[in-house]
Formats: C-alpha cells, structure tokens, sequence
C-alpha cells in the first residue's frame, strides 16, 4: 500500500513517506514517475508560475507546468521574492502556565547567581588562534594525569580554541561578537572554572576583555599568556598548576533539585530531510512549548533557515517591537547575502536535496516548527546574554556550529538537535540530545542518536513523542549523558562567528 501524507487541503503536493512506484497511486492520483522517500509528487495540475503549496504555505513556484502525478522538486521548482504580508502579534495568545503544584524538576548545578547548570566543567579558553595549540596540550596534560578522577562533580576540563583573535578590527563588529562569545561561554552555568589563555600580542586582549566585563582573577578564573609565561612548555606547565589549584573549589559544587523552568534550551537541526518538518522539528517544538509552559526558555536561531517562514513568527510575536526586530535582521541577511553575490536559496545543502527539500522556503517551514506554537517573547542578537523566558529568537547563521554556539553564549544550558541525514554533532560545555527525524537513520546511526521521531510516520502522536523529548531533556539535565558525549563530541564544535575583513 502506497504511503504518503498530505500535510494541509491546501497543498498541491503530497510527500512520499516510502518510494513512490510508477503506476502506484496517491489521493487517487497515479505517479508518472518514481518519487524518492521524502520526496514530493504533485496531486493537482500546477500551472508554470504558480505557487507550490506544501504546509498550506509557498515553497516555491513552478519553472514549467507541473502533472498531477510528477516528481516535484528543483528541476521543475524555483523560488523568487514575494510578500509574505508582516503582520506582528494578530495570533499571540496569553500563555497557559502549569501550575505550581505540578511543576517538573531536575537535579541541576546552583551558580552564585543563582541560575542552574546540567553540567559542571572547566574551560580552557583562548584570545587567538595562536595559543589553541597550548589549551590543547594543558587539557591533553590535565586527561593525562588521572588527577580528575579525584573530583567527582567535575564533568571535565575542555579546551574551546578557535581560528581568529587577530587581524581584525580591535574597535568593530568583529571583535565585540567574539568578545560577547566569550563572555558568555565563561559565565554559561555548565561552566564552574575557566582559564584563558592568550599569545600575548593578538588584537583580542585579555586585560581589554576583562576589563569590560570587570572580571578580575580568583579561584575559579584565571588567564595566562605564551609570551610572558615564557614560550609553550612553560604556558603548559603553568595551564595545568591553574587548573589543578582551581578543582577544588569547582567539585564543591553538587546537583541539587532545580525547577525545570531554570532550563534554557537550545533548538537546532541540521542535515534535515523531507520528513524533518512533519517528525521531529514539531515534535520539539511540542517539548518546548512544554518547557515554556513550565516557565523555561527556548531558543530558536539560524535566521536563514526561518527565512520563508519568519511570517509566521511574527504573528505570534507579544509586541509590535519584537515583530520588527525579526522583520530587521531578515533584511540585514537579504542585503548581506546580496552583497557578497550569494542569494537566500543557497541553503538548502546538496544533502538536505537529496533528502527531498527542494527550495529554503521548504527548509524553513519545517525548521521553525522546533519553535513550537506559544508567543514570541524576544529577539536577540547573536551571542546576547538571553534575558527573557518563553520563546525567543536569537540571529545566528545556519550554519550548525557557529549557530549553537552564539545559543551557549546566549546562556543555554542544554540543546535539542533533529537531523534526518545524519548530522555527527557535539556541544560542550552543554549536552546535546540528538534527535533522528526518520527510523532508517536511528537504525543507521544508532549510536549517534539519542530519539527517534520516525514512527510518527507509523501512527506515534506528536504530543506523545514531544513529551519523551521532554522528559528525555530533564533526565540529561540531570546528569544522564547523551550519545554525543559518550563519543567525546563538543570541543572542536566551539565556532565563533566570523563576519567582516580579515586583516
């Protein structure tokens, strides 16, 4: 029996849950062709220009008339500018809060400030490219040792290098983006102790730093530099005295039991497919809006993956400002992707393709159903300490390391990532759960995924499946690693994002 869905009445297309067969027949339209699995099959005649509905939205619009029966995808589909008609906040709605009484809790590190982490490392920082060599051996030393085995509330010592801090613009963009990532890594609440290390002569300064944010050195924060320790062995030989000096008063801190709603999740997904939109992306969307009805926050990001569908969110936004602010940052991406000869529609990836997206706008749709369906109660930009609870946006590329990481800045203390091709992705210092939008890949990659949304296609509700996220959130929150730790993910994914000239 032929599989398919029908998303909305509206649509003109239908998606192949399996392969389509030439001659197999659908809302009792026979397929000319055969139709991939995730993959879209016209079920009415699409006139050349006419929109391609899936969703109940446009996704695109047809290069040549379109048969009932025909492969839709990007050899008869295209996508060019219209209005999506900005309205801000017509569908916001007060937001439904669990009692108090019936409010969920995780077992959770408490910070002096009073915010919970799910986990409690050590952090090696870095200023500049240059002095990432020296985090990795003082880490590579500290792992050597054996001494950590000594403290038992320390999840690890973790080195987060990166590629720029010098040949930029000391006074620009650049420099206050890398500068508030920072800050935000060294105060997320998965972190208990930092180190920062630096060259000594880079154009990031650690001293500048510190004195931006009025950080002065103590016993869980400390800063070294190459040049003045006296070269690297030296650095490293000072790297691991800091951090052994700093563990005990980092393994003083214990879980204790948190209310959920000092959770702040972050939402990703990258190498989707056809079925991410339908599976997983809505059935993380049903976790948070579960989290935001317990009073927690979830962060919703990569601006060019909602590009298509950011109409929708403006709807839901709780003042005209919040609208706006969204309505901003897709125009700054429009005019910035046009300066640099690139177009929107060059995201979706040859692997989302092959997973059956045709056009960004499809992609997009799908991608901001992880946002799930209460009100939009903030915009951020990227790496801003996220201030607000409920649903909020953050404006980050697509990009999945540069996007998680401007979200840990922002403060999240756990992240929810979907993928329906199979993404091998990582996130310290905070867990990822990884979740598969379609069985063939849970069963191909099972010890890469943590949830499977594919039986949704077999008859799982969403509301079912977003409350296992949901609960699958408070027992990693609480300690229970994910499938992307146990393979010691989450160093390397540390990318800051880099915008302007490098000098």
């Amino acid at each position: 029996m032929t599989r398919y869905i029908r998303l909305t009445s509206a649509d003109n297309i239908v998606v192949a849950i399996d392969p389509i067969n030439s001659g197999d027949r659908a809302e009792n339209v026979v397929a000319s062709q055969r139709i991939p699995r995730g993959h879209k099959m016209a079920v009415e005649p699409i006139a050349k220009e006419a929109s391609v509905i899936k969703y109940g939205q446009v996704i695109g619009f047809a290069r040549e008339d379109i048969a009932p029966g025909q492969w839709v995808h990007e050899h008869n589909v295209y996508m060019h500018a219209f209005d999506r008609n900005y309205r801000f906040g017509t569908d916001a709605r007060p937001t439904s809060f669990v009692p108090a009484e019936r409010r969920r809790t995780f077992q959770g590190f408490r910070r002096a400030n009073g915010k919970y982490g799910t986990r409690n490392f050590v952090a090696v920082l870095t200023s500049v490219n240059c002095s990432a060599s020296a985090a990795r051996f003082i880490v590579e030393e500290i792992n050597r040792s054996g001494v950590l085995a000594d403290y038992p509330n320390v999840d690890g010592v973790i080195s987060l290098v990166h590629g720029t801090g010098c040949g930029i613009d000391s006074h620009g963009e650049a420099y206050e983006l890398l500068k508030r990532t920072q800050w935000g890594y060294a105060t997320n609440p998965n972190v208990g102790g930092v180190l920062m290390v630096g060259l000594g002569c880079e154009g990031f300064q650690i001293p500048r730093w510190m004195q931006s944010y009025g950080i002065t050195e103590n016993e869980t924060f400390r800063t070294l530099t190459i040049q003045e320790v006296g070269g690297t062995r030296k650095t490293v030989e000072a790297g691991v005295k800091a951090i052994v000096e700093m563990l005990p008063a980092v393994n003083r801190a214990v879980r204790s039991e948190a209310p959920a709603s000092e959770l702040m999740l972050a939402l990703q997904c990258g190498g989707s497919d056809g079925y991410s939109g339908i599976t997983a992306n809505p059935a993380l969307g049903v976790a948070a809006d579960l989290l935001v009805a317990e009073g927690g926050t979830a962060i919703l990001s990569e601006t060019p993956e909602i590009y298509g569908a950011e109409h929708l969110l403006m709807l839901r936004a709780e003042s005209p400002e919040i609208g706006e602010k969204l309505a901003e940052r897709i125009l700054w991406w429009e005019e910035s992707t046009a300066r640099h000869n690139m177009e929107m529609n060059n995201n979706p990836s040859p692997g989302n393709k092959a997973g059956g997206l045709t056009t960004i706008l499809e992609k997009s749709l799908g991608a901001a159903a992880k946002g799930g369906s209460t009100n939009l109660t903030g915009v951020f930009n990227y790496a801003e300490p996220v201030t607000a609870s409920g649903l909020v946006f953050m404006d980050t590329p697509g990009y999945d390391p540069v996007s998680a990481t401007g979200q840990v800045a922002g403060g999240a203390n756990i992240l929810c990532f979907t993928t329906g091709r199979g993404s091998a992705f990582g996130c310290k210092p905070t867990p990822s759960i990884k979740i598969a939008s379609n069985s063939l890949i849970y069963e191909k990659m099972t010890e890469d995924m943590d949830l499977n949304c594919g039986d949704i296609l077999d008859g799982a509700s969403l509301a079912d499946k977003g409350a296992e996220i949901f609960d699958k959130i408070l027992a990693v929150a609480s300690g229970e690693r994910t499938k992307s730790e146990l393979l010691g993910y989450g160093d390397s994914e540390f990318v800051p994002w880099q915008v302007g000239a490098t000098m």
